[in-house]
């Protein structure tokens, strides 16, 4: 437990002060917008947990990103983040089926998720990653319906000024069994990793700001339209639980 909250406070220093050097300067602001109740976990040790902000930028600047390319780059550069914010320890390791999240190399395999999912429209996009297993995952959590998603919404162009435009941005992780809180505590589970998640993810969502999205390994999407990926309204097109 010593080691996780010593890991906690240099990653907070680390956050703080990169978000300090460059935020002025960067063309977006964003603002995490997230409740105070965000991680749940229910009788059966199931976590839920929500983290969110929105990021205002000019209209032509969401114009440019909203398709279903840029949309994996956001993937993409949700992976980038933790592996930049973790110094290299942490890097995920790409298959055409999983992406897993390992400690320096394999096979220290922390979490394994499925490929991800993908839907969009001209207002809502979604990437949703399945839990699979891993180190950081009970056996209750295996190859169940646990998920980690990246929601996006953006606004409707008369809702604020001419000037700018808001994109609501939300990170997920739903019906994720933590082995900590199964083998250990709850508590403990509270105060060491969830604490992480959140962290880097408040980073993640701040980090936005800068507009500047990493390419993707895979390309998928690249020469599609909204229109060409399945619907967000489908509840089938992201398998919802």
């Amino acid at each position: 437990m010593a080691v996780f909250a010593a890991f906690a406070a240099v990653l907070a220093a680390a956050l703080v002060a990169a978000r300090r050097r460059a935020r002025r300067s960067w063309p977006a602001r964003a603002r995490v917008v997230s409740a105070e109740d965000h991680t749940t976990l229910d009788d059966n040790g199931a976590v839920r947990s929500t983290q969110a902000a929105d990021l205002t930028l000019p209209p032509h600047e969401l114009e440019q990103l909203w398709t279903p390319a840029q949309l994996e780059r956001l993937a993409a550069t949700y992976w980038r983040f933790l592996s930049r914010v973790t110094l290299g320890l942490i890097r995920v390791d790409y298959s055409e089926t999983q992406r897993t999240v390992v400690l320096l190399r394999q096979p220290l395999r922390l979490l394994r998720f499925g490929a991800p999912e993908y839907a969009m429209d001209d207002t809502h996009g979604i990437v949703r990653w399945r839990i699979q297993d891993g180190l950081l995952v009970a056996r209750a959590g295996h190859h169940s319906d646990g998920y980690l998603q990246i929601d996006v919404r953006r606004s409707d162009p008369g809702d604020g000024p001419a000037e700018s435009t808001r994109l609501h941005v939300e990170v997920e992780v739903a019906n994720f069994y933590p082995s900590i809180a199964h083998s250990i505590s709850r508590h403990v589970y509270r105060w060491t990793q969830s604490f992480v998640h959140v962290l880097v993810t408040h980073g993640f969502l701040r980090s936005l700001a800068r507009l500047d999205l990493a390419e993707s390994r895979v390309g998928r999407y690249a020469p599609q339209s909204p229109a060409e990926v399945p619907d967000p309204a489908d509840a089938d097109a992201v398998g919802q639980p």
